[in-house]
């Protein structure tokens, strides 16, 4: 690029700013959370903005600001160390997973596009039993749609080498994603997730909470053990605590955002965000984060008054 440093400045915040938003899509798929995606996506263009002298036009601007967030990716779990691969289902066992907001989306100026884009809940968990050369590889190959040649080239790596790590991404991932890539997709909120999800904020005691569980519900809730099973949920859900709760929605599907207010204290805490799996009219999962991180993430306070 041979503008002048002002043209390149002005040339890099616009591109950076029409496509923010899917980098930072891009970044949740490979992290897992949001705290951590909006680190990748700020990284990515403190490098932008260094390298953008060096930016030739030979790929797009978007090509150029996901190669970089990639490799911001590849660079931080370097710098973690070594991290443990899941050994069972990451949302019982991941402390590093999150939601991610619809109202993100929602910020998007190709709404359209985001509806469609890849951050089903337990999509977005696989991805968590993948390394992090195998995971970027197939994030752009198998949902964005890169060419194995493209992936060489943002992964400074040959096509031979990016093969195998599509084929091992592939085989790891059979049986614990969908097949089909439509479901992928962020799922439809519906007008009946909304009233029991309103009806389940409302709730306080074991009984009320029963009538809206499934049998074999499922309570995830990394570091803690799982509750399996309507009657331990119905009992544990039903604990004579002082929460304060907010409806709100994530990955598609109705979520619940959670206050506490412990004895003694004054103020209420952000502590966990609910995201609900409705089927059949009841609720057959509920995969709870926890953490104030989860809520800020939602664009609210860590704390609030009585």
């Amino acid at each position: 690029m041979s503008d002048s440093p002002d043209e390149q400045a002005v040339w890099l915040q616009r591109a950076f700013d029409e496509h923010r938003r899917e980098l930072h899509l891009h970044c949740y798929r490979l992290v897992g959370n949001v705290t951590d995606a909006d680190d990748l996506v700020q990284e990515t263009f403190l490098r932008a903005w260094r390298a953008r002298h060096r930016f030739e036009g030979r790929a797009s601007a978007r090509t150029w600001l996901y190669r970089i967030a990639t490799n911001v990716f590849l660079d931080s779990r370097k710098a973690a160390g070594r991290r443990a691969v899941p050994y069972g289902d990451p949302l019982e066992w991941s402390i590093e997973l999150g939601p991610y907001p619809d109202a993100l989306l929602a910020d998007d100026a190709q709404a359209g596009l985001a509806a469609r884009e890849t951050v089903e809940l337990a999509v977005i968990a696989a991805l968590m039993y993948l390394p992090p050369r195998q995971r970027a590889a197939f994030v752009l190959r198998d949902v964005h749609g890169w060419t194995p040649q493209e992936i060489a080239v943002a992964l400074d790596t040959a096509v031979a080498a990016v093969n195998s790590l599509l084929q091992r991404a592939r085989h790891t991932l059979r049986g614990r994603a969908p097949s089909d890539p439509k479901e992928w997709r962020r799922p439809q909120l519906t007008s009946e997730d909304e009233e029991i999800l309103r009806r389940y904020a409302d709730a306080k005691d074991p009984e009320t909470i029963r009538e809206l569980l499934a049998e074999d519900v499922r309570i995830t809730m990394p570091p803690e053990p799982p509750v399996v099973g309507i009657d331990a949920a119905a009992e544990f859900l039903g604990r004579p605590l002082d929460w304060r709760t907010f409806p709100t929605s994530a990955n598609g599907r109705p979520a619940l955002i959670n206050y506490l207010r412990r004895p003694g204290s004054r103020h209420y805490e952000a502590l966990v965000v609910d995201v609900l799996r409705i089927e059949n009219g009841k609720i057959a999962e509920s995969n709870a984060f926890i953490g104030a991180r989860h809520v800020a993430a939602f664009g609210m306070p860590t704390t609030l008054e009585p």
